[in-house]
């Protein structure tokens, strides 16, 4: 029988170094506000890191933290089995990487890039023997270790990769795995972000038409979300009538409706001196959409105006 005596002796109780030790070591390449983010998080979390940036006072500052600083990116690399990299872009990647050693290594790629660098990127770490992961990061660098913040970061590519250091991607921000194709995860950032600028586009529209008006922006801006957190179920109809192609069942407001009424919405941003060229691209795509048919199109709802960008 094992004598389990010794489970409860404080000389088995787990320290401070035996804790760290047991969390992967991991480099990170690029020290800009969300890199400086990631290597604080993954330092306070107790992951033995190396670091390396081309400003080496930003690198040298996490020294303090704990971090090794890595005088090159070859010897960055060369310091551990999970490489993380967050640089400027696609090319700085490149740079930095060229003529390494990567045969075995784990390359997680962290720069903002699009599906295309991806895909590229992963078939350059595949040539250099490397397993790889793109990623989009969904949060600013405040959000970053603060799980409260709701951050999170898309990751496509090796599966296998990604089930391995789960756990270690998880401690800066959540982790979302979207496929092995190493495209999706930039896809689905941009995406996003196209949808928020989208909605920030509108939010400024709004608010320049109250500009002059004894309207304060502080009374507009609750009400402004609470409206489009309302209208937020367009989101979740319009992928039900893209899958199904069917655009009017169950429409309450309809196309040929939301035409008519943007008129004067048009109006409206004249007599208030606003330009309504935040908006106008999306009303020029509906009427566009219930010209080319009105009897097929005016029942539908907005959805349909979406097929016209793809033949543009």
């Amino acid at each position: 029988m094992t004598d389990t005596s010794t489970k409860t002796s404080p000389k088995t109780s787990p320290d401070t170094t035996a804790e760290t030790s047991a969390k992967t070591p991991l480099t990170l390449l690029g020290l800009g506000s969300m890199g400086t983010a990631l290597a604080r998080t993954w330092l306070a979390a107790g992951h033995p890191l190396t670091v390396w940036n081309r400003t080496h006072a930003k690198a040298a500052a996490l020294a303090a933290e704990g971090a090794v600083v890595a005088a090159s990116p070859a010897e960055a690399v060369a310091a551990n089995g999970l490489i993380v990299v967050c640089l400027l872009d696609h090319a700085s990647v490149g740079e930095a990487l060229e003529g390494l050693d990567l045969s075995g290594k784990d390359l997680v790629d962290l720069t903002t890039g699009t599906p295309a660098d991806g895909r590229a990127r992963a078939a350059w770490a595949q040539e250099r023997g490397a397993r790889f992961l793109d990623g989009g990061i969904m949060g600013t660098p405040s959000m970053i270790g603060a799980p409260a913040a709701g951050a999170y970061t898309f990751y496509s590519g090796s599966p296998g990769l990604f089930e391995e250091h789960r756990s270690t991607l998880e401690v800066p921000a959540g982790a979302r795995f979207v496929g092995s194709d190493p495209g999706h995860a930039a896809l689905h950032d941009v995406a996003l972000l196209s949808a928020m600028t989208g909605l920030f586009a509108g939010i400024s529209h709004a608010f320049a038409l109250i500009e002059g008006e004894d309207i304060s922006p502080k009374d507009l801006a609750p009400l402004l979300t609470e409206w489009l957190g309302a209208m937020g179920f367009f989101a979740g109809a319009a992928a039900e009538r893209l899958v199904s192609g069917d655009f009017t069942t169950g429409v309450e407001s309809n196309l040929a409706m939301q035409v008519t009424a943007s008129a004067t919405y048009l109006r409206t941003a004249a007599e208030q001196g606003v330009s309504p060229e935040l908006i106008s691209p999306y009303l020029d795509l509906m009427r566009e959409r219930l010209a080319g048919d009105p009897a097929a199109h005016s029942g539908e709802d907005t959805t349909g105006a979406i097929t016209l960008l793809r033949k543009r």
